[in-house]
């Protein structure tokens, strides 16, 4: 499979990272593209090293997918599992094997972060959702997740039109009973992100990751 297009870290190092030292996955929204989320990067506790990875579908509107937008008739759970193969594909050829990674997904990105929680959790040292939701079905690592329960921050604004509420109802059961959920909702906040959001963030982060 065709290693997924990135941008790295300003300081990504020349030699091989620290197997030790946790790496943050950042992934795009629906029609928007690895340059987007690094904007992000200023927030994040200082030292994390980052990757912003674009999803591997084109948009006929410009920019990229994780998968095909269709809320009507559901998503395309093919799709979803190739987007996530692509994102381990690229992780196994980029990153050492015992790396702690860190997806922080916005929208689509958000359901790809909960889909490498639920497909290798054992690779994942905490999870930030954006403005996210969930894919539909069990997750071949549900179970382990609700014995487990590992640490997940999920923002979102309370203005959001694009994440309808069924899919927030869905998330809203679902992480409680398959992490340790830090939960905000922010008032005001249409869909995207903003400071005091990404200010929890990085609280988050810090508390959760001991070399953050």
């Amino acid at each position: 499979m065709k290693l997924l297009d990135s941008v790295l870290s300003p300081a990504w190092p020349d030699e091989p990272l620290d197997s030790a030292s946790p790496v943050v996955l950042l992934l795009h929204g629906l029609g928007s593209n690895e340059h987007d989320l690094p904007s992000l990067a200023p927030y994040l506790p200082r030292g994390l090293t980052w990757a912003s990875l674009r999803a591997p579908l084109d948009t006929d509107f410009g920019g990229a997918a994780w998968f095909p937008h269709d809320v009507e008739n559901g998503f395309d759970q093919s799709a979803i599992d190739a987007s996530t193969e692509a994102i381990w594909s690229w992780v196994d050829a980029s990153l050492p094997a015992t790396t702690p990674l860190v997806p922080l997904g916005f929208s689509q990105g958000g359901l790809m972060a909960l889909q490498l929680l639920r497909t290798r959790p054992e690779r994942i040292a905490t999870t930030v959702v954006l403005s996210g939701l969930l894919a539909a079905g069990a997750g071949q690592a549900d179970d382990v997740l609700a014995e487990s329960r590992p640490p997940v921050f999920w923002g979102r604004g309370d203005a959001d039109s694009v994440i309808w509420p069924e899919a927030i109802a869905e998330l809203s059961a679902w992480l409680p009973e398959h992490s340790t959920l830090t939960a905000r909702v922010y008032a005001g906040l249409a869909h995207g992100v903003n400071g005091e959001e990404m200010g929890e963030v990085r609280t988050f982060l810090t508390a959760t990751l001991p070399s953050a």
